[in-house]
């Protein structure tokens, strides 16, 4: 059997699977029209999974995936304990992990009250700097929270910023670039190596010539 690769559902996987396609890895069916999450390969009997980003480090630390794709912000956090090798940049789904205020906030107050769902990435970057916080963890629209009270500032991922200025926020400080990464399980490192050193070359040359 061939590897098993579990991929990040949305955006990374449109951005990927041309990707993957051009290393020989394509499905016997359409992803996208299909409610699946399991498809087999046309060649190498590859299995590709399709699952929420952050589960993505989750199945490929505990060996249920030998690889998988998600992006860096994923990565970074996680608290999985490991389990898994990051291998390679694939360039694709980029964007930054940065902080917002509302324009001309101060931003002086101690404790500082961020809105966030990257609760681990804000801790440690503040806790960097030296800022005391208070974390408030949300899922939906960052950028209500200083709108509505809740918090002085927000933790968030940055494309063209475009959604910020509509609310009347700006961006601050840029706390990490994120791309999507290829992750590869330590034990499939070690036992098929040269299927997943293959993939990743496929990948690589692949990077090389776009």
């Amino acid at each position: 059997m061939g590897l098993t690769i579990a991929l990040n559902r949305g955006r990374i996987l449109k951005e990927c699977m041309p990707l993957l396609e051009a290393a020989g890895i394509r499905p016997e069916e359409d992803i996208y029209g299909s409610r699946k999450l399991v498809f087999k390969t046309v060649d190498g009997d590859h299995r590709l999974v399709i699952m929420r980003g952050s589960d993505v480090p989750t199945y490929v630390a505990y060996g249920a995936a030998d690889v998988g794709i998600t992006g860096k912000d994923t990565l970074l956090e996680y608290r999985g304990g490991g389990g898994f090798y990051e291998r390679l940049d694939l360039g694709i789904g980029r964007c930054r992990i940065m902080s917002a205020a509302p324009v001309g906030a101060g931003l002086n107050q101690s404790p500082l009250t961020v809105a966030t769902k990257f609760v681990n990435i804000a801790e440690e970057y503040y806790e960097s700097k030296g800022r005391h916080v208070s974390i408030i963890k949300l899922s939906g629209a960052m950028e209500l929270a200083p709108l509505m009270n809740l918090a002085d500032c927000i933790v968030d991922i940055v494309d063209t910023g475009n959604t910020l200025r509509a609310n009347g926020l700006e961006p601050l400080e840029t706390i990490a670039e994120i791309s999507a990464r290829l992750i590869v399980n330590h034990a499939s490192m070690k036992t098929r190596f040269d299927e997943v050193q293959h993939l990743i070359e496929r990948l690589r040359q692949n990077l090389v010539e776009r």
